[in-house]
């Protein structure tokens, strides 16, 4: 196939998933949002941005699609899109492009002014550009990214400054995006030309053993080249295997500022450099005999992110000059065939000292693996008196499903897997999460965004060690799948004006948290399909939430609010009165009940289970006595104390105890018994 009828297949493809989206009863969005959502996931997947908030807003000399504020609060990505809806793709003249570009400039300018204060409130867009002008002193950089299904032809479009805030162009125009998903490649390369860019090369040691599987050479970086590649690349050189946000969380190292600021000529004595990977590296020719590096492919950052990103913010934001800093690398070149292996070793090794730096693992999981298995086998019930049974496709890397469909080959079999296989009911990792997450009532997660929740759920998922995964897992999965999907569509049709997204995690968080999770996940399988009176409950519940997320305490951004747990803890502490109806159809409590509540991943295995029953076996009065007694001498953590109560309290209700509670008490019943309570 040649690469235009490669470009004309992606495109129709791209083009039927927007329509099949948009267009559906369960998701109301415009085609221009689904496009726009769409396209910045490759961006994602490619490394290029962290995420995205889709937000259309377009007035006069203004037009924007989205936006994304990075995790240190330095940069600021917005997003235009050019949606032409044709095929094959249209051509996007430079003027076209330059235009977009400008109206983005005005969005961002406008923003800084204080534009929101005359905006009517309460909706996503206000949010937006009042984000931005509260965040006007911190941004340094801002990245602007023009998405459209068309070819653009145009290139060096220049941007000006805003301020202090120097702005980038970027373009991912249908093809590019074409070339991303066909090329097989998780991100796309980063080229660094040393020579060219910073007119300098990087001098090193050669570390080379010829029996050795990988090339190692320790080199040392002058510190402004060094911030130089970040101001340029950004978290992309810290994304393969450990996400940027596990090293670089919140501020500038204080220690690091102070001694640039103060005591440069010690930065090389005092740090301790980085360590890094690169899939290939191209040598000086020096006279002299010293090596050099001069181009650097892929390279990532693996340990010494927040040094990178402290001395990048320090040089923009105090202005402070890097003349004289030096930073010692440790760099590995790794063979692409080792890389999978390799990598993640130095990210969990050189990262030691952070408990959670080797949680992040992300779709090569078994977790994620066994999912996609589960979904390419079992079929979801027949519904509406039909024969016909489909599948939920579980996209584990982005573009699975589109790769699936082209090798049908013929038309009339690529039309029997969009039957069997539903453009609606594809879900991918980031969507998994937010079920999860939304179940297990973490809602301010969710409204993080797509990704930081999915970086959040990753880190769960290996403290949590054991996730079994079976067929009931995987059908409980499809129906909280089935039931956000339901939530955003009647939500949707209630027409608050915005804020969809937050309304419905934090609407599902609260039914599952007041019900104990006890809504009956096997009649949505079933069914595919939620009942009328829990339609009507999720209605009844999102007006409350609605209420409280959109009157935020003083008058604080609604976005922002919405990613506070305090926020989760006004909406939990709501009384809502639900039906009689409702109620009937929740799973019974007790241990005789027939089915038990569905706990997510944080349910027990087999081994979780055999705990369960030991300290299940002790009775409940003990556990009361038990707390009582380490109150009045002093004995254990108030915590502790708390547990004993609550499994004492589970088990004369008839409840059973959760994997937590077990884990934690079977450690108690130990520690009592050591400090001579008589069990």
């Amino acid at each position: 196939m040649s690469e235009q009828e490669q470009l004309k297949t992606f495109t129709d493809d791209l083009l039927q998933e927007v329509i099949a989206i948009s267009d559906s009863e369960d998701n109301g969005e415009f085609r221009i949002n689904e496009f726009t959502r769409i396209a910045s996931e490759y961006l994602v997947e490619s490394g290029e941005i962290d995420d995205v908030t889709v937000c259309y807003h377009k007035s006069r000399g203004m037009q924007i699609n989205g936006y994304n504020v990075s995790q240190d609060e330095d940069c600021l990505d917005l997003f235009v899109t050019i949606f032409n809806q044709q095929s094959p793709p249209a051509s996007v003249t430079k003027t076209q492009a330059e235009t977009a570009f400008r109206q983005v400039e005005g969005v961002l300018r406008k923003a800084l002014t204080g534009h929101y204060k005359s905006m009517e409130e309460s909706t996503e867009e206000y949010d937006m550009f009042q984000r931005i002008y509260e965040l006007r002193e911190e941004l340094t950089r801002a990245r602007v990214y023009l998405l459209t299904d068309g070819v653009v032809n145009a290139e060096n479009i220049t941007a000006e400054s805003a301020g202090d805030i120097s702005i980038a162009f970027h373009v991912w125009d249908i093809r590019r995006i074409c070339r991303f998903a066909s090329s097989g490649k998780k991100f796309e390369t980063i080229e660094i030309d040393f020579e060219q860019e910073f007119g300098t090369t990087i001098q090193c040691l050669s570390m080379v053993d010829p029996d050795s599987d990988y090339q190692g050479y320790l080199a040392v970086i002058p510190g402004d080249v060094l911030a130089g590649v970040y101001d340029k690349y950004g978290p992309r050189l810290l994304e393969r295997n450990v996400r940027s946000f596990l090293q670089v969380r919140g501020n500038v190292n204080k220690g690091i500022r102070k001694t640039i600021m103060e005591e440069p000529h010690r930065f090389f004595a005092y740090n301790n450099g980085i360590s890094a990977t690169a899939d290939e590296i191209e040598f000086a020719d020096n006279e002299n005999g010293k090596v050099s590096i001069r181009k650097v492919w892929n390279l990532q950052i693996v340990n010494g992110g927040q040094t990178t990103a402290s001395l990048y913010h320090t040089a923009k934001k105090d202005k402070a000059s890097l003349k004289g800093i030096y930073v010692q690398a440790k760099l590995s070149v790794i063979p692409p065939e080792q890389i999978d292996g390799i990598v993640p070793l130095i990210s969990r090794y050189a990262n030691s000292q952070n408990k959670v730096s080797d949680a992040d693992f992300y779709a090569n999981d078994p977790f994620h693996i066994r999912i996609e298995e589960l979904s390419r086998t079992v079929w979801a019930p027949a519904v509406d008196g039909s024969n016909k049974q489909t599948k939920w496709f579980y996209e584990r890397a982005r573009g699975q499903y589109l790769d699936a469909k082209g090798r049908e080959g013929t038309p009339a079999r690529k039309r029997q897997f969009e039957a069997m296989c539903p453009n609606v009911q594809k879900f991918t990792k980031t969507d998994l999460a937010k079920y999860e997450n939304t179940w297990m009532q973490l809602p301010y997660q969710v409204s993080l965004g797509a990704q930081k929740n999915f970086n959040h759920f990753s880190i769960w998922l290996k403290e949590r060690g054991r996730t079994e995964v079976d067929n009931e897992y995987f059908e409980h999965l499809i129906a909280k799948a089935i039931l956000f999907k339901c939530a955003e569509k009647l939500i949707g049709d209630l027409n608050y004006g915005g804020y969809r997204a937050n309304i419905v995690t934090y609407t599902l968080a609260w039914l599952s948290h007041h019900t104990s999770q006890r809504i009956d996940l096997d009649a949505i399988w079933k069914k595919q399909n939620i009942s009328p009176a829990l339609a009507e409950a999720i209605r009844a519940v999102s007006v409350p939430v609605h209420r409280i997320i959109t009157n935020p305490p003083n008058a604080r951004n609604i976005t922002e609010w919405c990613k506070h747990k305090g926020c989760w803890e006004d909406v939990c502490s709501e009384e809502v009165n639900l039906s009689a109806a409702f109620r009937q159809e929740l799973l019974e409590i007790g241990r005789s009940a027939p089915k038990k509540a569905d706990k997510g991943i944080d349910g027990p295995d087999e081994r979780d289970l055999e705990v369960i029953a030991v300290v299940s076996k002790v009775p409940a009065q003990t556990w009361f006595n038990l707390s009582k007694w380490a109150k009045e001498t002093n004995n254990l953590q108030s915590w502790q104390r708390s547990i004993a109560f609550s499994i004492g309290r589970a088990l004369s209700n008839g409840y059973q105890i959760s994997r937590k509670q077990a884990n934690q008490g079977k450690k108690i019943l130990e520690e009592v018994k050591a400090l001579g309570f008589n069990l």
